[in-house]
């Protein structure tokens, strides 16, 4: 154990902050693989390192180690290039770099391609995987962290998903919570065709009808709406609130949002 955890202190002074079990083998090609393996272990034990996938483990920096936990951000663009996966970190997660999502998200969201991945749950940090067929990377920005860079969903984008994932995140009234926060910071008239065939016209729409009629963002509504008019966006009548009863509501013809759904925004 000791060998290996000198070699993991030598790398983790070099600035790598994650290391795979192919790194470990190729390192002491004359150790028994379960030797090595029970070593990792002792050392996760002692909350040096922390296995946060099978077969990728991320080394813990002193201030996280009398928990053991490191953040998800600190190693989740390391993690998707091991897996191979285009991602970016969505939802609540990413409304929180744009000064939204007050409340600390229970759970660490990023959207990724399929086939689906599962979720995790590492030292109570749980990670979830959301599927979209494609990412446009045009729609997501770069910030730097203290151990590599991330990805994370435009503004435009992260307020899209967060009406098109609402369940995810604890339904509309709490999409539309985020939503007053996080408005602001978005300019959809800078959109292009192609965020428009990405992302489905009924989400469009209960964004638009939420930034008009429940939020008073005028502005941000009307270039949504002249943007996506300009690039031809039909609308038809969709529920405000998918998988619910539509019976006797009333239908806002601008949008053509049917009002099947009662929104309470938490001031916080």
């Amino acid at each position: 154990m000791d060998t290996v955890k000198k070699w993991i202190e030598e790398i983790q002074f070099s600035g790598k902050s994650c290391f795979t079990f192919s790194e470990v083998l190729k390192n002491f090609p004359t150790h028994n693989p379960d030797s090595l393996k029970r070593s990792l272990t002792r050392l996760a034990s002692k909350h040096k390192i922390c296995s946060v996938w099978k077969g990728f483990y991320v080394t813990v920096p002193v201030d996280y180690q009398p928990k053991g936990i490191v953040p998800a951000v600190f190693y989740i663009d390391q993690l998707m290039n091991f897996l191979e996966r285009d991602y970016y970190i969505s939802l609540l997660n990413a409304a929180q770099f744009y000064g939204a999502a007050h409340q600390c998200p229970m759970e660490f969201t990023v959207m990724t391609t399929p086939p689906s991945l599962r979720s995790t749950l590492k030292k109570d940090i749980r990670t979830n995987f959301n599927n979209k067929s494609t990412i446009l990377n045009q729609y997501t920005e770069q910030r730097k962290t203290s151990t590599s860079y991330i990805k994370i969903s435009s503004p435009e984008l992260t307020a899209t998903d967060m009406i098109q994932f609402e369940k995810v995140i604890g339904g509309l009234n709490r999409a539309s919570t985020v939503l007053s926060e996080l408005a602001e910071s978005c300019h959809f008239k800078k959109l292009k065709a192609d965020f428009f065939q990405y992302v489905p016209t009924p989400v469009i729409q209960r964004l638009g009808y939420l930034l008009d009629e429940k939020l008073e963002f005028k502005k941000q509504a009307a270039d949504l709406y002249a943007t996506a008019k300009k690039f031809d966006c039909v609308f038809r009548k969709t529920p405000l609130k998918s998988r619910k009863s539509i019976l006797n509501c009333l239908v806002n013809e601008k949008w053509k949002v049917i009002i099947n759904e009662h929104i309470e925004i938490d001031l916080w």
